[in-house]
């Protein structure tokens, strides 16, 4: 399957008309069991979506990082709205690190291999532990014709998630799927679901891109199984660094240490 690419970096845009099946979580009771999606706010100029996939971390795209212009946006400069829906969050939290894939280039050539490693883990100022709000566990790639779903926040729903229950896996590319799932500006980040035996929904892809194939739109999504772990493998890797970096403590001073296809992003 050949994609022809032309890549667009663009994290909000103005309002456009609403899309075809996808269903708002407006309510309470529409959003229950959802609320580890939320809204990533970026510097004031933009939003993604992400997913809680552990108390204090947020999965998302690696391109959500980064201002148009390819300069880093600050940790200090992103904040996590968990369930965000109406003007209030169901948690709010800021970012103490942004790390994104090593193998990431936000300035490389347009191309499949850039969508394979646009992944990104959000380390929060503190870990969000609410019974309501619960991580979602993480599973392997699905296969070709495969149902999954996504929720996530774009430009005609950035006020609430919206919910696409069912599309599916059309095929894969290296690292990439290729999905029927509805997706625009701001949906960079969703998390892609497969729903397991027991019913519970597991992370197995996120946004990164909207796509056209032989005149269809699709989406593409960025496998997480071995980027994942690889990038789990950098944070670790940052907090030895970071525990060897550390002046130690002198007796006697009772404190402790310093603190330290064609395709566009939607």
């Amino acid at each position: 399957m050949r994609l022809i690419l032309a890549l667009i970096l663009a994290l909000a845009a103005p309002a456009a008309t609403a899309q075809e099946g996808l269903k708002r979580l407006d309510t309470g009771t529409d959003s229950r069991g959802w609320e580890a999606v939320g809204r990533l706010e970026l510097a004031g100029r933009g939003f993604c979506t992400g997913a809680l996939i552990a108390p204090q971390l947020v999965l998302t795209a690696a391109h959500c990082l980064f201002d148009k212009a390819g300069k880093r946006i600050a940790a200090g400069d992103i904040q996590f709205l968990a369930g965000w829906r109406n003007g209030r969050a169901a948690a709010y939290r800021g970012a103490r690190r942004a790390v994104p894939h090593p193998g990431y280039r936000f300035g490389a050539d347009d191309d499949l291999g850039r969508v394979a490693s646009d992944l990104a883990l959000v380390e929060l100022d503190q870990p969000i532990r609410l019974p309501s709000i619960r991580p979602f566990e993480t599973a392997g790639n699905p296969g070709t014709g495969q149902a999954v779903g996504v929720v996530s926040y774009a430009r005609d729903r950035a006020e609430a998630p919206a919910l696409q229950e069912v599309c599916h896996v059309l095929g894969h590319q290296p690292g990439v799927l290729v999905l029927s799932c509805n997706v625009d500006f701001g949906s960079s980040g969703a998390p892609i679901f497969t729903t397991g035996e027991d019913g519970v929904a597991q992370v197995v892809s996120v946004v990164s891109a909207k796509a056209e194939l032989t005149g269809r739109k699709v989406a593409l999504g960025t496998m997480i199984g071995g980027p994942l772990q690889e990038l789990r493998a950098a944070l670790e890797a940052e907090d030895a660094v970071m525990h060897r970096a550390r002046p130690p403590l002198r007796e006697g001073t009772g404190g402790g240490t310093p603190g330290g296809a064609k395709f566009v992003r939607p």
